[in-house]
């Protein structure tokens, strides 16, 4: 049965990866789309972002870890529900909900990826 560690894994996990997207994809979104003084605005408002941006191999590596590891917790061994029909019908309903907030995390952290170490570099690719 799912425990309360093992939700709140789930969540940190998509704060972690969601992370991702405020540190990294979205000043290279801004700056595609010709934002660039709002993004400059952006980050002289919160200079925190400036220090994430240059860490984001960190930030990627431990959002990645913490995905498997909370991968692992809703799917490794000894996942099973009660007996009791009650119990399993919640520990069903946890399991299913824990397994969609992986499911987001996972895409929210492919897209965060994609937008901070590959889309630059296939950009400059494809205008050759």
């Amino acid at each position: 049965m799912a425990t309360g560690r093992e939700i709140g894994l789930t969540w940190l996990t998509l704060f972690t990866s969601a992370g991702t997207l405020v540190c990294c994809a979205l000043p290279i979104l801004l700056v595609s789309l010709g934002f660039g003084a709002a993004l400059a605005s952006f980050t002289s408002s919160m200079p925190w972002l400036v220090e994430l941006s240059r860490h984001k191999e960190w930030i990627f590596a431990g959002s990645f870890l913490m995905l498997l590891v909370s991968g692992w917790f809703i799917s490794g061994p000894g996942r099973r529900c009660p007996a009791d029909p009650e119990l399993a019908r919640a520990c069903a309903r946890i399991n299913t909900l824990n397994r969609r907030i992986l499911r987001g995390s996972v895409t929210i952290w492919v897209i965060g990826f994609f937008a901070a170490f590959l889309l630059l570099p296939l950009s400059e690719w494809v205008s050759r």
